[in-house]
């Protein structure tokens, strides 16, 4: 919980108040600075090694050919500087800090060697939370925390210098494990750490880091070096605001709480919520069908069922803007270790479900995932035929989900439908194929099978396992699991395995009352795809069905944005965590008749409207092969005036018996007119109690289309996006 709200906070600033430092000329060139060499300590094949595998991975996207045409960037160039700060703080930098070159940074070399930049972005990232005594998982990140947050330093300085490289501009990212450069004396000369005679240090970080930067030929403006200050000086202007959390910092005493909690149940109370057997909306496990991925309407799209335009903007639509453009290399890459071979002994210890589910929990979230639950892979939670109509059949009987939070500090700034919408699907996207698969390399290592289940190959549907493993429940927004604690923005990723794991049960924190109350994001949809009536069974989930194909039409071809989340932006939920929002909750768990109330302040309040303060990143698009100017920017804020009518919206809903079979790779166009009538004949959740009390039948339109049993005129399907090249 934090007692002072950040929205009047720059997102380039970060979480520390580091504009309280005090600070210095630069340091001459022969300042005793210890020499940057990175200790690589850690078990052999263990965490920290295939840690080390991941960056390399990365370093292998550090440097490339930049843009052939330079990018209309502002002439301003402290604007230009922000975009970059509060990048590297979007992608979770502890501290961000910026110099000129100097010779001992070269480490020898000349400066053609080092690239002929004469600027260089810094990137701390702090040591992730070591599980404490007791827990398997302090075994298992022993000597291993220097290179998670080195990978964390790396990802970001290789995101970074990708993204100046589309701006049309050189640069070169620098990891603890590939570097021509100092970390140590870049890092002083940006401000990102002091030096004094006990050596190197921060003011506001106490534990171990890991550095990265970033060279570069773009002009940005320099930070001067931090000056320590002692005594009382240091109390009054640093460590108090720090404590506290004054100007929006993220307070030390909400660090100071979190830390104090088990590892394995992170920053967020989720223990306090209510547990149950049952999700709170009907879900008939024995009614609901397999799905092929070919039926996802995003693949549909891919394949051309949408019509040309949908299927030409499916492989750019979150990928046209520059920042997530620069993701995508290191999504791709990887892919090819999402599975791989399982040692042949199993790790003496690892019997014990409820020690193996701690300590997965515990690694989740040392290395930086959100929330995690944890629950049983069911059968109908598996696709049933991979894109190209191959069958697939369930390998792991457990999944363990993990969100990653989207950023409040971001969606604050953003309509939810502008320029911003795809980077932060992509940011959680990478992250996510980051802790998945180094937790899946490191349970194949223990001697169990395990998986990463991503957005970028997934053979899970991750809807049903987030709800079923506790960490939600099924929203207004429709096919969207929302957590009490992040609300609706965030990102899943699975790992399954067939490691004993304890699995945690679903949850009721009373959102179906108070959705059912709020109408907010359905009032807010930009196409009008959310549903403002009541809820149906579609597929044997009860739900409030929206027109996922208007959705992704809009998502698709969004012209003055990329991609959209505008329904997360909306949400009551969608908060950043003040004391105050800290009790909303509890006073909606607690006495039912609130949940109206705060739903209507939440709309006199002004939530949803875009907060300029946080509006960090720059308004461009990648047309051919380099960034250009966007014909237009949605700035939407609050529609209060509109008003619903269920009577008259109309859905349209394409369940199972509507999909393409699972084995037809060519183009199967929707049939928007009998989807509409679709919608007129969907059971309603009593209904279909009713009907099994009786034993009836499922509903035939729930029987997904057999395999046709033929190849397509194309014999594969149209390749993902997000495949690696070839």
């Amino acid at each position: 919980m934090k007692l002072f709200s950040g929205k009047n906070r720059p997102l380039h600033l970060g979480p520390y108040p580091l504009e309280r430092l005090r600070r210095a000329e630069l340091p001459p060139d022969d300042l005793p600075i210890r020499p940057f060499e990175w200790p690589q300590g850690g078990k052999a094949g263990g965490l920290g090694a295939l840690a080390r595998h991941y960056l390399a991975i990365y370093d292998a996207h550090r440097d490339g050919a930049r843009a052939p045409q330079k990018a209309p960037v502002p002439d301003d160039a402290g604007v230009r500087t922000n975009d970059i700060k509060a990048g590297g703080y979007f992608l979770d930098a502890s501290v961000m800090g910026i110099c000129a070159m100097s010779a001992a940074a070269r480490r020898g070399h000349d400066a053609r060697a080092t690239g002929g930049h004469d600027n260089a972005i810094v990137v701390l990232v702090e040591h992730g939370r070591r599980p404490e005594r007791g827990n398997l998982a302090h075994g298992w990140t022993e000597g291993a925390a220097g290179e998670c947050a080195g990978l964390r330093a790396g990802q970001i300085a290789v995101v970074l210098a990708g993204y100046i490289r589309w701006l049309g501009f050189s640069a070169r990212a620098h990891s603890v494990m590939n570097t021509e450069v100092d970390l140590n004396v870049l890092a002083v000369r940006a401000g990102v750490l002091a030096v004094d005679e006990r050596g190197l240090f921060h003011p506001f970080i106490r534990g171990g880091y890991a550095l990265g930067a970033v060279t570069t030929d773009y002009p940005v403006v320099a930070d001067r070096p931090i000056a320590p200050r002692r005594g009382m000086a240091r109390l009054i202007c640093e460590t108090v605001p720090h404590w506290l959390g004054l100007g929006g910092c993220f307070p030390a005493m909400e660090r100071a709480r979190i830390a104090r909690r088990a590892s394995h149940l992170g920053a967020h109370g989720m223990e306090t919520i209510k547990r149950v057997d049952r999700p709170t909306t009907l879900v008939l496990d024995d009614e609901i069908p397999r799905v092929s991925k070919r039926a996802a309407f995003f693949e549909r799209a891919l394949q051309g069922d949408l019509g040309a335009k949908a299927q030409r903007e499916r492989s750019r639509f979150a990928m046209k803007h520059p920042f997530s453009q620069s993701m995508i290399p290191l999504i791709r890459a990887m892919v090819p270790h999402q599975h791989g071979r399982v040692a042949p002994q199993k790790a003496h210890g690892t019997s014990d479900p409820a020690a193996n589910a701690r300590a997965l929990k515990s690694l989740a979230y040392f290395l930086g995932a959100d929330l995690a639950g944890i629950c049983e892979a069911k059968t109908f939670t598996w696709f049933s035929h991979k894109e190209d109509g191959t069958p697939i059949e369930p390998y792991h009987k457990f999944a363990l989900v993990m969100l990653i939070d989207q950023g409040f500090d971001t969606m604050d700034g953003a309509s939810g439908d502008d320029w911003v919408s795809g980077q932060q699907s992509m940011r959680g996207y990478m992250r996510g194929a980051e802790i998945a698969g180094v937790m899946a390399a490191h349970i194949r290592a223990l001697g169990y099978g395990a998986a990463s289940q991503t957005n970028a190959l997934s053979d899970v549907l991750q809807l049903p396992l987030t709800l079923l493993s506790g960490l939600g429940e099924l929203s207004r927004i429709g096919e969207l699991v929302l957590n009490p604690f992040i609300g609706p923005r965030s990102k899943s990723v699975v790992l399954t395995t067939d490691m004993p794991l304890r699995i945690d049960r679903p949850i009721d924190f009373g959102l179906q009352d108070m959705c059912n109350t709020c109408n907010k994001c359905a009032r807010e949809c930009p196409c009008d795809a959310i549903s403002c009536g009541g809820k149906v069974m579609f597929n044997g989930y009860e739900m409030w069905k929206p027109d996922v194909e208007r959705c992704a039409r809009y998502r698709l071809t969004n012209p003055h944005g990329s991609a959209c989340g505008r329904c997360m932006k909306m949400c009551p939920y969608n908060h950043e965590g003040l004391f105050w929002h800290h009790w909303a909750l509890k006073a909606a768990i607690r006495w039912p008749w609130t949940r109206k109330h705060i739903a209507i302040w939440d709309d006199r309040l002004g939530n949803g409207i875009r907060n300029p303060v946080k509006r960090w990143w720059l308004d461009l698009e990648i047309v051919d092969g380099v960034c250009v100017a966007p014909r237009g920017v949605n700035e939407r804020d609050l529609d209060r005036g509109r008003v619903l009518d269920p009577h008259k919206q109309k859905l349209a809903i394409y369940p199972a018996g509507m999909m393409p079979p699972p084995d037809h790779l060519d183009p199967f166009p929707v049939d928007r007119k009998a989807a509409l009538a679709m919608a007129g004949r969907l059971e309603r959740p009593e209904d279909a109690e009713k009907r099994r009390a009786a034993r009836g039948a499922p509903p035939a339109h729930d029987t997904p289309p057999a395999p046709a049993g033929t190849r397509s005129k194309r014999g594969r399907p149209v390749a993902s996006p997000y495949a690696p090249k070839s």
